[in-house]
């Protein structure tokens, strides 16, 4: 029996690598949420339009096309952005830009599209509450913002691109205030949802844990 599962929770909190990593286990679909947003943001600072201007910003939507691979590749339009859009600026737009109305009206009903069927796993911010109230399994993946600023730090690293861990820290506790504070779809954790703090597990732990929720549900 498939079933759908929800993972929401904070940036950096290490939800995609879980959710990929699931998927590899399970043979499910991962849909990408926050990448889907990160898209959004890119196709913005690209085109310079003003999020402000409802009548652009409606006929722009229409124009974005996002296309999510198995192998994990994102593609705005045509174009692989998987490492583009990863960026830190990217990272701090796509919090100004989930937060217009428009665009999450836009995007929920186009990921709801995608999860009617089941086996599907989707992570990011409203979930659990929002997209996939419904959803048979839900996740609250969390940890402290010390310990995501480090993840963010050392994937930086690897990618090439410096980066100043006290920096990461604030901006990560400033998009924690916005997401959770915006007006349209805050973060929070879904009332039937099981919070699993990954401060002090690494990946592997949190797949086992999640697993471990996964059989008992099926």
């Amino acid at each position: 029996m498939a079933i759908n599962i929800a993972i929401d929770g904070p940036s950096a909190s290490g939800k995609s690598t879980v959710a990929k990593q699931l998927c590899q286990k399970l043979g499910y679909v991962h849909l990408d949420t926050g990448a889907m947003y990160r898209c959004v943001a890119l196709y913005f600072l690209r085109t310079g339009l003003d999020i402000n201007d409802e009548d652009k910003l409606k006929k722009a939507l229409k124009d974005i096309k996002i296309d999510l691979t198995g192998d994990g590749k994102v593609y705005l339009n045509g174009q692989d952005v998987s490492q583009e859009i990863r960026t830190d600026r990217i990272s701090q737009q796509a919090s100004i830009v989930s937060a217009n109305r428009f665009v999450r009206e836009h995007l929920v009903t186009m990921q709801q599209k995608m999860a009617e069927k089941k086996g599907f796993i989707m992570d990011g911010r409203d979930i659990g509450t929002v997209v996939l109230p419904e959803a048979e399994l839900k996740i609250y993946l969390t940890a402290s913002s010390k310990a995501r600023a480090m993840r963010r730090y050392l994937e930086n690293k690897e990618r090439g691109i410096e980066s100043n861990l006290v920096q990461l820290q604030n901006e990560i506790a400033e998009r924690d205030y916005r997401d959770m504070h915006r007006k349209i779809s805050p973060l929070k954790k879904a009332d039937d949802a099981i919070l699993i703090d990954s401060s002090n597990l690494n990946k592997d732990e949190v797949v086992a844990e999640i697993m471990k929720l996964i059989t008992e549900k099926i």
